[in-house]
């Protein structure tokens, strides 16, 4: 009888609650590739401090209302990214509904849309350089040619990643056998990724479309 109060009474310790490694590490990452966008952005105002004269009339060439159509695009796709991620977190990978109704997407289903938003953001972006290069801005025509190639193609370069790691999620998603936290988790971390990538662009279509 002793024995049974004794262990009703025992104090019961508290649970410690550790933020997940996984998150941990990935914004760790991600604040590593912070710093790597800040020493672009710090190249591109260091050059265009020495040589003005060439930002005068080389940004004159840039289509200012196809680059804002495109970062449209591309911010919209962070939108449906975060649309895919509240599916995600309620354990809700595929729609429950038809295809045409919106409201029963899932995790997949807006991670898709995600991806093609991205795609055609790339798509815009390649034809633009195109574009500048038949005017001739090329990566090694001058100075601004440089910068500009260097800091929009990194970027290019790192929305390319986003897209593949979308394709990861939602292969990860369709194989598994029961959407769980770990799959949840990894679809999570892909967006910060992903929101990362659009704010940098923001940062970069204000400093070079809008800066001029």
């Amino acid at each position: 009888m002793s024995t049974a109060t004794a262990t009703s009474t025992a104090p019961v310790h508290p649970v410690v609650n550790r933020p997940n490694t996984t998150t941990v590490g990935f914004i760790v990452w991600l604040s590593s590739e912070l710093m790597f966008f800040a020493a672009l952005f710090a190249m591109y105002f260091t050059i265009r401090s020495v040589v003005p004269q060439m930002w005068e009339t080389e940004t004159a060439k840039h289509d200012v209302v196809f680059a804002s159509i495109n970062t449209s695009i591309l911010v919209l796709s962070s939108v449906t990214c975060q649309l895919g991620v509240f599916k995600a977190e309620h354990f809700k990978p595929r729609r429950t509904g038809g295809l045409m109704n919106i409201g029963s997407w899932g995790m997949i289903e807006w991670y898709y849309l995600s991806f093609i938003l991205g795609s055609i953001f790339i798509g815009g972006q390649v034809y633009e350089y195109a574009t500048l290069v038949s005017e001739g801005i090329a990566i090694n025509s001058n100075a601004y040619g440089s910068v500009f190639y260097l800091t929009t193609g990194f970027h290019g370069l790192h929305v390319l990643g986003g897209l593949i790691a979308f394709l990861l999620v939602i292969g990860r998603a369709h194989a598994a056998k029961r959407f769980g936290h770990r799959e949840a988790t990894f679809a999570i971390c892909m967006s910060y990724y992903w929101h990362f990538v659009d704010v940098v662009w923001v940062g970069l279509f204000f400093v070079i479309y809008i800066l001029m």
